[in-house]
């Protein structure tokens, strides 16, 4: 089975169901099923072979559902990009994917043109709402073709998506999620969580991230529901988008549980009544967010989790049974979850070591990268840098992370991405960052800067200088600027140190 098989199939035992809503539209089955025909034969008439990659920059709409489907049925691998990158972060990404298309909006077509000729792989930009122009081509013109059934052979090992996430080198790395993987782990997550087929599913989650593409997207149209597509974040609308689609289904970020109950002084005034279930992931959900949000609004929160690379749903608390608030629940049914020590061994029950899983939902590896893939995948386990333990029950606990990253919001930011970015400045001698918490966020990155012998810097140019050049949410939300650095007797920035400086407000700030 194929992820775009599923789509076909919901369309035809549904035809005139509608499957997205967004703002005032509505899709059926049937529109999105022959869209995505004339998309992937658009693409296929362009010269697209089987298991190129084709880029998506894009916001939540219909028409990354549109695409990614068109993709993955013409055979090609979906290769979603943050829209808030800079124009540097694209290119590695399309450089290092080798990206024949890019599928966006015309309003990012002068962000790609200054990278365009760095990308030699990309044939044609795709645009949506553009004019045509040598190779850029029309969206709407693919999309207006005359539909045709399109069905390119597809195995389970075929790449579907190829999914960039942070790696040790501060270098994104493209985690390769194959149709098997994304295909069981949907289904185990429908099973699992009872998902219907009458369910309206609420996306605001970033359709770029793993987590929206799989429990926002796959799994209401793998399961024949329906999908209301918001492209931003914000409390009282998304409230009122519940109401008005009588939304069935919520999945967040615990930041956006926290920043609801920040902002809704009156929640008596939103009828939820339509909501049975919420699903929170990306980060770890404060006990006392969970407590107050199902106190108020009356709706269970499920939490779960998983990295990218295990498409991403490992573990999930159960909706009937046994909810333990604190974990992430036991593994989904057909995955293994073990504890590690850093010798590799296997740790007993209620030990803390490193999250390690095996399953159908894990990746084949990283793009490019033999050695990162071998090192992940030490022994036939994926090994997930998160450090956790399992409980005589087998429900398992994420208690810190193994590595540097920070979560903002879900999202993931590598500090030294960040920091190689502040020494590019020619004012910073030395730069470290931190995650630090954050009462919405989870955490924010905090950055620690000593200046070059001689000149002056304020934490505003610094934080400026990063805007430029990093996405938003990677950006430090605060900057300090100091004398001197903690190191180790090896002379190595001290980040535990720095830490624990940070935290017991000890360090010498100018």
């Amino acid at each position: 089975m194929s992820v775009a098989s599923f789509l076909r199939s919901s369309a035809q035992s549904n035809p005139d169901k509608t499957v997205i809503y967004f703002n005032e539209t509505k899709i059926t089955y049937r529109q999105l099923d022959q869209a995505a025909d004339s998309l992937a034969g658009g693409l296929l008439d362009l010269g697209l072979r089987r298991q190129q990659r084709v880029s998506l920059l894009l916001g939540n709409n219909p028409d990354f559902i549109r695409s990614h489907f068109a993709i993955t049925r013409a055979g090609g691998t979906a290769v979603p990009l943050n829209p808030m990158f800079k124009g540097e972060e694209i290119k590695y990404i399309l450089n290092d994917a080798e990206a024949v298309f890019l599928i966006t909006p015309v309003s990012f077509l002068p962000l790609v043109e200054t990278v365009w000729n760095q990308v030699p792989t990309l044939k044609s930009v795709i645009v949506i709402g553009g004019e045509t122009d040598g190779d850029v081509v029309s969206y709407e013109d693919l999309l207006a073709r005359p539909p045709r059934p399109v069905e390119e052979k597809v195995v389970d090992s075929d790449i579907a998506a190829c999914l960039y996430t942070s790696g040790t080198t501060g270098k994104p790395k493209g985690a390769l999620l194959t149709h098997g993987n994304l295909v069981f782990d949907t289904l185990a997550i429908i099973k699992h969580a009872e998902l219907l087929p009458s369910d309206n599913n609420l996306c605001v989650l970033p359709l770029f991230h793993s987590f929206a593409q799989t429990v926002c997207m796959l799994c209401p149209i793998f399961s024949g529901g329906s999908i209301t597509i918001m492209p931003q974040f914000r409390p009282d609308t998304v409230l009122k988008e519940i109401i008005d689609k009588k939304v069935n289904i919520f999945a967040g970020v615990p930041a956006m549980y926290a920043s609801i109950l920040a902002t809704i002084s009156n929640p008596a005034q939103f009828d939820l009544s339509s909501l049975r279930l919420c699903f929170s992931g990306g980060a770890s959900m404060p006990l006392e967010v969970m407590r107050l949000f199902e106190e108020r609004y009356g709706v269970t929160i499920i939490e779960g989790n998983g990295p990218t690379e295990t498409s991403p749903v490992s573990y999930v608390n159960p909706v009937h049974g046994v909810r333990k608030p604190g974990s992430v629940g036991p593994p989904i049914k057909g995955v293994r979850v073990k504890i590690v020590d850093g010798d590799d061994r296997e740790l007993p029950v209620n030990e803390v070591g490193e999250i390690c899983v095996q399953g159908p939902n894990v990746m084949a590896g990283y793009l490019n990268q033999p050695e990162a893939t071998a090192e992940a995948m030490k022994g036939g386990w994926f090994h997930t840098g998160d450090l956790g333990k399992i409980d005589e029950d087998g429900y398992v606990y994420i208690v810190d992370r193994k590595k540097d990253m920070i979560i903002v919001g879900g999202l993931n930011v590598y500090p030294r991405e960040v920091e190689e970015c502040l020494y590019e400045n020619p004012k910073v001698a030395e730069a470290a960052v931190i995650g630090v918490s954050d009462q919405l966020r989870g955490e924010v990155p905090k950055a620690f800067i000593v200046l070059k012998p001689g000149v002056q810097g304020t934490a505003r140019e610094f934080s400026l200088f990063a805007r430029g050049r990093l996405a938003n949410y990677k950006c430090p939300r605060q900057v300090a600027i100091v004398d001197v650095l903690p190191k180790t007797a090896t002379g190595k920035i001290d980040k535990k140190q720095l830490k624990e400086a940070n935290a017991m407000g000890i360090l010498q700030e100018k």
